[in-house]
């Protein structure tokens, strides 16, 4: 099984999922058709199914178009606002393609549709991935549009945290930076967070994805999965995991990342006056 990150639009992902002794493939949330369609024929492989997480447009606006452009393909989704939906699924439903497996684990409060797929294949030595959507991202959690942090409690500790620990998590965003950084307010002395973003900071510089984290490391980063850690409760000023959560969704969706320090030698001209001829009024 081997899975090709493609980055889309602002700062989505869409993946490619191939079934290597069948050259088979399976698309995960296909936004940009001409996109997809380009990577499909690099490698060769003929596409044989899409898995939509959510309805949104910059998740699904491609599946019409393939639907039209591959007949027969399969469109697999828990959300009738899916746009060519033919198969919707419910939660702990399997899929089998060739050799890999699939686990539909439905997740709502992004969207009340939301499904994540967790993947595998039998006797293989790699390890299972997690394509999570919007709801679970590197360093953070989705947005709770249509559902309640009791949702994402449960979507974050009981489906998704209960996955074996060394799954890949494949999201649906490259927001690693700007997670991390409300990561660094919510827990300063955290020095797993302090690498994390440097990592993903330099990352970024190159114009690279962060994807995949594993589960196990977002437990030692990532906020809205550390609801019962002290540092969390001391921020929030809450005890309950769930109220823990609620808080910091709020926090987060009022967040501001910090802005950038300008460069020492910048503020040492300011200071020498260096730039006071180009600021003088004409």
């Amino acid at each position: 099984m081997k899975v090709k990150v493609i980055s889309v639009l602002e700062d989505n992902y869409m993946y490619l999922v191939i079934e290597e002794s069948t050259r088979d493939a399976i698309a995960v949330d296909a936004a940009v058709p001409k996109r997809l369609l380009e990577i499909i024929r690099k490698e060769d492989v003929t596409l044989r199914a899409i898995l939509t997480t959510h309805h949104h447009w910059d998740h699904a606006r491609g599946n019409e178009e393939l639907a039209r452009l591959c007949p027969g393909l399969r469109v697999y989704g828990a959300d009738e606002r899916i746009g060519a939906l033919t198969h919707k699924v419910t939660h702990s439903q399997e899929l089998t393609f060739g050799a890999i497996r699939v686990r539909c684990l439905f997740t709502p409060c992004h969207t009340s549709g939301h499904m994540c797929y967790f993947m595998w294949e039998d006797g293989s030595p790699d390890a299972p991935a997690l394509f999570s959507g919007d709801t679970l991202f590197v360093g953070g959690c989705g947005k709770f549009f249509e559902g309640t942090a009791e949702q994402m409690y449960t979507n974050l500790t009981q489906i998704l945290g209960a996955l074996p620990k060394e799954t890949k998590v494949f999201c649906g965003h490259e927001c690693t930076v700007r997670n991390l950084k409300f990561a660094l307010k919510v827990e300063p002395e955290n020095e797993i967070v302090k690498k994390k973003l440097a990592w993903a900071k330099q990352r970024d510089d190159e114009d690279l994805p962060t994807v995949p984290s594993t589960l196990q490391e977002e437990f030692l980063y990532n906020p809205f999965l550390r609801v019962t850690e002290e540092p969390l409760q001391k921020f929030t000023g809450k005890t309950d995991p769930v109220e823990v959560l609620r808080t910091l969704r709020t926090e987060k969706d009022n967040f501001k990342k910090p802005k950038e320090r300008l460069n020492p030698q910048a503020v040492l001209a300011f200071d020498w006056g260096l730039f006071s001829p180009f600021l003088e009024k004409k």
